[in-house]
């Protein structure tokens, strides 16, 4: 990299100077003359490259050129020196009569210095790659990429381990970037020269950087990688923001490990910089003066969420004092899925079952490190210890976001954010899809809202740029009621699928047309009065909430039209019926569309319909729209444990998946 720099050279005396090896050095000639002079020459051993700005006539390279106002010399060196002072460069100034009047003599000492990351993102960190110190997004886009390290290397007595300011295990480096010190030179730098690594105070609540103190002893490391702890001092934090850092002498190299410390929010773009300076001298008592700097830079990896189009990897549910056959019924379909299941004991629950909105699975990458990471929310229910004390680990992240209790409400549980599959939408492709969030209708003055600390997490991480429905006219107030997404072998690959009072109707119209208006929901059900189709066509009140209900989902329909390229051939309309309470809506009957994902296997709530020839109507309907999908439905009872407290299977129920393969560095931006 070229970093132009002015240097003074003083007539009958000797200047000892430090160049840095591709960096060019600039000395006003005429400043630097004798009174008269009026012409120059110059000379210099091998290695010294110099030029004449502007350019002199061309005269013998031994005559005098004449001396002008703006004449600038400028120079470099070619490769490191291997001793102090090895190299030289002469001005000699001369009157009108080519009398000498003085020479300006400059012994240099050449170093190579770089400081480097993995900038092109293959893994590797490279030598002094021109793009270093800048960041592009895109396929054939540049610069580093930085975890947050919000794993935990204790599994006992854990915290996240950014809030550590010290390497606690080998093991915890894999989080962390490389970034390489490379030198070369002499043994050592002329007295009063330092090299000095330093960050802003602005990054400085972003980013930690340790140094490897160890240059032997590898073998060792290896042997015992998860047990031996070795010395990495800290070099830059929030309460240091400059540390002078080793020049070895010959050709060296010195690792840093860079530590991210916090995701992207509104006040934090996600970019980071680090910077190298060598240092001059000027005098004694004087701070030093920087005459070269090198900076590298690095993105924060966003906390990316991950649709219902991935593969599972593990289920979570809660074990309570009533929920036996519910859990059976999760237990037996996990299986028949080839997952795995996971199941929070109620000693860590407490009696809260809602699974899903306690926490959010996502994951953080890079091109060297990748693992999962969870979202806490700020729902501060009865699972509230349980994405810390079960989850954060070894190579499992923890992140939440504090609100104000008074700011808290139920759009802020995590039933109230999903994320749709990767779409095109107008020419922009969402190659990781895109954040769907509940909030107030925009014209509300007093609706519910998510918090804004959530939101502005969601929006700060760029990659899967959120949309905003029109959720609080729910009670419980989750886009998760109302629309969920399953794979499809077709078209986009997947549908949508959303709630449909009209739906509903019209399947009830034609039960009652073909005879069937009889027909009873809610049958087996304890304690539950049942109701026959006919009641219900014939409820006046009920079909009135429900073309408000309808009205609502028709104006998020055509926001997920509209922002995630859908067709109406990419939706499927469930038969689903909501009844107000307090002016807002819950479901009449189990919510189907509240239903568990797990690859082509649904887990959906059952919806104890009108039973005809035996047979569920609502079930078969079901099975009409989605079996031609190749999806198998597992219709499972939650009517009593879940159903009847305002939740349903996706509700009770939580999938950590695989991430996607797609890189969030190479999209478009």
């Amino acid at each position: 990299m070229t970093h132009p720099r002015t240097l003074r050279a003083h007539y009958a005396q000797t200047t000892r100077v430090v160049c840095v090896v591709g960096s060019e050095l600039n000395v006003n000639l005429n400043r630097s003359a004798p009174p008269l002079a009026r012409f120059y020459s110059v000379k210099c051993t091998p290695g010294v490259h110099y030029g004449i700005r502007p350019s002199p006539q061309q005269t013998s390279h031994l005559s005098p050129v004449p001396l002008r106002g703006n004449s600038v010399l400028l120079f470099c060196m070619s490769r490191a020196s291997q001793n102090e002072n090895d190299s030289k460069l002469s001005i000699q100034y001369y009157g009108d009569s080519a009398e000498v009047l003085g020479r300006a003599v400059l012994h240099l000492t050449a170093v190579e210095i770089s400081l480097d990351v993995d900038a092109d993102r293959d893994g590797v960190v490279e030598i002094n790659n021109a793009n270093k110190g800048s960041w592009k997004w895109g396929p054939k886009g540049h610069g580093a990429i930085l975890l947050v390290n919000c794993d935990s290397e204790r599994p006992y007595n854990k915290k996240p381990d950014h809030e550590q300011d010290n390497v606690s295990r080998v093991s915890d480096l894999k989080d962390m970037s490389l970034m390489v010190l490379r030198s070369r030179g002499p043994a050592r730098l002329p007295d009063g020269y330092k090299l000095t690594m330093h960050i802003s105070q602005g990054d400085a609540e972003s980013v930690r950087v340790f140094r490897s103190s160890d240059t032997k002893n590898n073998a060792r490391q290896n042997l015992f990688y998860k047990y031996f702890v070795k010395d990495y001092p800290l070099v830059l934090s929030r309460e240091v923001l400059s540390q002078e850092v080793p020049y070895l002498g010959g050709a060296a190299e010195v690792k840093f490990y860079v530590e991210g410390l916090r995701f992207a929010d509104n006040d934090f773009n996600g970019l980071i910089g680090i910077h190298l300076s060598l240092l001059e001298p000027i005098s004694s008592g004087l701070p030093e003066t920087p005459i070269f700097t090198d900076t590298v830079v690095f993105r924060v990896s966003p906390w990316i969420m991950t649709p219902n189009t991935l593969r599972p990897v593990e289920v979570f549910v809660c074990s309570t004092s009533d929920n036996y056959k519910f859990l059976k019924s999760m237990k037996n379909l996990v299986a028949k899925a080839g997952y795995k299941l996971k199941i929070c004991s109620e000693y860590v629950n407490r009696g809260d079952r809602w699974m899903q909105d306690e926490c959010e699975f996502g994951y953080i990458d890079s091109p060297h490190q990748r693992f999962p990471v969870v979202l806490d929310s700020p729902r501060n229910g009865d699972l509230d210890n349980f994405p810390y004390d079960e989850l954060l680990g070894p190579d499992f992240g923890y992140v939440s976001r504090v609100a104000d209790a008074g700011d808290v409400s139920s759009l802020d549980s995590f039933g109230n954010l999903e994320v749709s599959p990767p779409v095109t939408v107008r020419g922009t492709h969402y190659p990781l899809g895109r954040i769907i969030i509940g909030v107030a209708f925009p014209t509300a003055t007093k609706g519910r809202n998510m918090t804004k600390v959530v939101q502005d997490f969601l929006w700060a991480q760029k990659v899967q740029e959120p949309i905003a429905l029109f959720s609080d006219w729910l009670f419980v107030g989750h886009v998760d009621e109302f629309m969920t997404f399953v794979p499809a072998p077709d078209r986009k690959g997947f549908r949508l699928l959303l709630a449909s009072p009209d739906a509903a109707y019209k399947l009830f119209r034609g039960l009652h047309s073909d005879g069937h208006g009889q027909a009873r929901l809610f049958e087996g059900l304890k304690d539950e009065k049942t109701v026959t189709v006919d009641e219900i066509l014939d409820d006046k009140v009920l079909r009135a909430e429900n073309d408000y209900v309808q009205s609502c989902i028709d104006w998020n329909r055509d926001v997920l039209k509209r922002e995630l390229g859908l067709d109406d051939e990419d939706i499927v309309d469930l038969p689903i019926l909501f009844k107000l309470h307090e002016h807002r809506a819950l479901p009449y009957y189990p919510d189907m569309v509240n239903m568990i994902v797990l690859g082509r296997d649904l887990g959906i709530p059952k919806p104890f319909g009108p039973q005809v020839h035996g047979r569920c109507a609502l079930e078969a309907e079901m099975l009409s729209l989605l079996c031609g999908l190749g999806l198998s439905c597992t219709f499972i009872d939650d009517f009593a444990t879940y159903h009847k407290l305002l939740g349903e299977v996706h509700c009770g129920s939580n999938v950590r998946r695989e991430p996607f393969d797609f890189k969030w560095w190479n999209l478009e931006m």
